[in-house]
């Protein structure tokens, strides 16, 4: 597929999940596990704008006043022991302006990359994404970054429903629950790829099928 008909989506690679004193350490998770797969994000950044690919970034947050979060996903959080909007190290949890909404300096976007900011876990609920992706004839998305379970299995599932052909780059993704991970990767494998293909950074950067 010619590249200006795909696009590398990289999901959420921000510091309130991936520094220490953010959202996803102060919940408890295990932020080196979450951090494994930046090495293999740069070389499809790379990769992607060597060859002239859109490359989109999103980062999940809400509004200062919260007003986007429902209370169920607060009620959530508070249990969770990092009550979204709460005081960190780093600011407020998950709230866009604060210095852990933005994503890790390894990885910041370049000057006209799309940066799409989500209430929810995935990245067309209630974003300009699906428009982002039209208007430039996108049909085929790789999808990477954290959490594989959540917001990028999300993101995925919901591109399929809107007719994208996907790639989930698997260690390109990141999760705190290793098991949780391999089993979100085999849901995309199912019935012959129920949700897209499953590869390796360096299959998709090799130049074989489906590669950047």
């Amino acid at each position: 597929m010619n590249r200006r008909s795909s696009a590398l989506i990289v999901i959420d690679m921000q510091r309130d999940f991936l520094d220490p004193g953010g959202y996803a350490a102060m919940a408890g998770m295990d932020i080196d596990a979450l951090r494994r797969p930046i090495p293999c994000i740069r070389m499809l950044l790379d990769q992607a704008r060597n060859g002239g690919m859109l490359v989109v970034h999103t980062r999940e947050g809400h509004r200062p006043d919260l007003s986007d979060c429902p209370p169920a996903k607060l009620a959530r959080s508070r249990r969770a022991g990092a009550e979204i909007g709460s005081k960190g190290p780093l600011g407020r949890l998950l709230v866009r302006g604060e210095y852990g909404h933005d994503i890790i300096d390894e990885l910041q976007p370049l000057a006209g990359e799309p940066v799409v900011d989500k209430p929810g876990y995935g990245a067309f609920h209630q974003t300009d994404m699906a428009q982002i992706l039209e208007t430039r004839g996108i049909r085929r998305l790789y999808v990477c970054g954290v959490t594989t379970e959540v917001c990028v299995h999300s993101t995925l599932r919901e591109a399929a429903d809107r007719g994208f052909e996907c790639v989930l780059v698997a260690d390109a993704c990141g999760s705190a629950h290793p098991a949780l991970h391999e089993a979100a990767l085999q849901m995309v494998a199912v019935e012959g790829g129920i949700f897209g293909r499953v590869a390796a950074t360096r299959s998709v950067i090799g130049g074989g099928e489906g590669s950047l």
